[in-house]
């Protein structure tokens, strides 16, 4: 599993908006890397952000 659809599997399972240090510590990734890959999938449209600084998947 690649670590775009690593973070994506974690913001899916989790029923809650997360933020990017809680999902470098679930997925053992640097918060930098998660950071970047948050950046990405809200562009793509699936994540979407219900207060700033956190984040779920749509």
């Amino acid at each position: 599993m690649d670590k775009e659809s690593n973070v994506l599997a974690v913001f899916q399972k989790e029923a809650r908006p997360l933020s990017a240090k809680e999902v470098a510590d679930l997925t053992g990734l640097d918060k930098k890397d998660v950071d970047k890959i948050i950046k990405k999938l809200k562009a793509s449209e699936q994540l979407d952000s219900p207060k700033r600084c956190y984040y779920q998947a749509k």
